[in-house]
């Protein structure tokens, strides 16, 4: 059984809400964006890696859900999986979930407010491309790989053209 990563934890602030009461979908992102910084810092991709080797994780591929509205002040808790990573990529969900107070775990049945499944290359910054991890990193990440959630690897399902 592969080890699982800390959640990520956020309070929802005023100048997140939108002009419809609810947390704008930009700060869905920003906070995801959060969670995937914490799980940087627990695979060694922290400050200090991408200083020393001029490296780090550019996302380039992104699918977000959002399934429930967020509230001002709400308590969230973002679960991150990785899913696989090979020698230059990664692939990894977040799940975001509101819980009722800063501490708690989400529920064995709580339903996450939004999901988000992401593709990251590891990226040299200084040669402008893509670079293997170094081995303990790719260990570290492999140590980390879970089964995918039911809802990854969907895509946006097809509108059919009016008229």
């Amino acid at each position: 059984m592969s080890e699982s990563l800390p959640l990520a934890r956020h309070r929802v602030r005023p100048e997140w809400i939108d002009y419809n009461g609810h947390m704008s979908e930009a700060f869905y992102v920003l906070v995801f964006g959060y969670a995937t910084d914490a799980m940087m810092i627990e695979t060694g991709l922290h400050a200090g890696y991408r200083e020393s080797t001029g490296c780090s994780l550019y996302t380039v591929e992104a699918h977000v859900r959002y399934l429930n509205d967020v509230s001002e002040g709400a308590h969230l808790a973002v679960r991150t999986r990785l899913l696989g990573a090979d020698a230059k990529k990664a692939r990894f969900t977040h799940e975001m979930y509101v819980v009722e107070d800063e501490g708690d775990e989400p529920g064995p049945d709580a339903a996450p407010v939004a999901t988000t499944e992401l593709l990251a290359l590891h990226v040299d910054r200084n040669a402008g491309r893509a670079t293997p991890f170094p081995a303990e990193i790719r260990d570290r990440l492999g140590s980390l790989t879970e089964p995918a959630p039911a809802w990854a690897g969907r895509a946006i399902a097809e509108v059919p053209r009016a008229g």
